[in-house]
């Protein structure tokens, strides 16, 4: 009965460390994404330049925004 409880405790263990491993990264990235976002205005101008369009500020401030309010709903 002895190689049960060491199967059970191990097995146990290895779900508690990868769901404590899932939730830590999970969170250490959300911060990272909040500290560095992926995409800033330069970028988003870069891009509506290379797609045809002429950005004014106004857009790129309403898009900007936009990716905001679709980050922190998450």
């Amino acid at each position: 009965m002895d190689w049960f409880w060491f199967v059970l405790v191990g097995f146990i263990c290895l779900v508690v460390g990868a769901l404590l491993g899932f939730f830590i990264a999970r969170k250490t990235m959300m911060n990272y994404l909040k500290k560095n976002p992926p995409i800033d205005e330069q970028m988003l101008r870069v891009m509506l330049m290379q797609m045809g369009q002429n950005p004014s500020q106004k857009k790129i401030n309403q898009m900007m925004k936009a990716m905001q309010k679709q980050q922190n709903k998450k």
